[in-house]
C-alpha cells in the first residue's frame, strides 16, 4: 500500500512507495529523463564492485538487483510520476561507500542499514522532495526489522551549495529525522546514526 506524506512547503501530497518490479518502469524512467543520472551512474555506484563495471551499461545491472530484490529505495511519486528517491539497504548490500579510508579510521558499530543518495526531479527541486524520501526511506527501513541506519550527509551550514551536488542530503535535513552526528568524515561530510525500530507492516508491500 502506498504511503503519503505532504511535500513540506506544498499543498498537495506526495506518495511513498518502494523500488521494486512494479515501481521499476516510473524509477527507469526518471533515471532516463536525466540522460542516466550523474553520467549514467543509474543509482549502482554504492552497490558492491562487481555490479559496477565503468565499461558496461548500469541499466541492466541495476535492474538485476531490483528484479533479485537487492535494491532498495523510497520512490517519491506525484500522482503516477516518480520524481526523487532516496536509495537505502543493508550494508552489505551498499557496500562502496564514499570516503572509506577516513571512515575505517575510527572502530565504531556497524550499521545495519546505510542510506546512500538522493536525487530529485529538476523540475521538484527546492520542494521538500528529499525530505519525503527520507520520511519514506526510514518508515520502510522499519517495516523491514528496523536497526542502526548509517548516513554520510554533508553540512552546509553558512555554505552556498548547488543542490545537484547534494546527493548524500544536509546534515540539517538528517537531524530533523532524529539521526544524531558521529564522526567528521571528509571537510563538511558527517556520519549520522539513528536507531530505528521495527513496525509491523499495514497491508502488503507494493512489489
Amino acid at each position: 500500500m502506498a504511503r503519503t506524506a505532504p511535500a513540506k512547503g506544498q499543498g498537495s501530497s506526495l506518495s511513498i512507495k518502494p523500488l521494486g518490479v512494479e515501481t521499476w518502469p516510473a524509477f527507469a524512467d526518471l533515471i532516463e529523463r536525466h540522460n542516466g543520472v550523474w553520467g549514467g551512474c543509474w543509482c549502482v555506484a554504492f552497490h558492491t564492485k562487481s555490479y559496477r563495471d565503468p565499461l558496461l551499461s548500469h541499466r541492466d545491472p541495476k535492474e538485476l538487483l531490483v528484479r533479485t530484490d537487492r535494491a532498495h529505495a523510497a520512490l517519491v511519486y506525484d500522482g503516477t510520476e516518480c520524481v526523487g528517491w532516496c536509495q537505502f539497504g543493508p550494508r552489505n548490500e551498499l557496500e562502496a561507500i564514499n570516503r572509506k579510508r577516513a571512515y575505517d579510521k575510527e572502530t565504531a558499530e556497524l550499521p545495519d542499514w546505510r542510506i546512500t543518495c538522493f536525487f530529485v526531479d529538476k523540475r521538484y527541486r527546492h520542494r521538500g522532495v528529499a525530505r519525503v524520501a527520507l520520511r519514506g526511506a526510514v518508515a520502510e527501513i522499519a517495516g523491514l526489522g528496523g536497526g542502526l541506519v548509517e548516513s554520510f550527509p554533508e553540512d552546509v551550514t553558512n555554505r552556498k551549495t548547488s543542490s545537484s551536488f547534494l546527493y548524500n542530503g544536509t546534515t540539517a535535513m538528517f537531524e530533523e529525522q532524529g539521526f544524531e552526528r558521529g564522526r567528521q568524515i571528509g571537510m563538511h561530510h558527517w556520519v549520522m546514526t539513528r536507531r530505528v525500530p521495527a513496525t509491523a507492516r499495514a497491508g502488503a508491500r507494493e512489489r
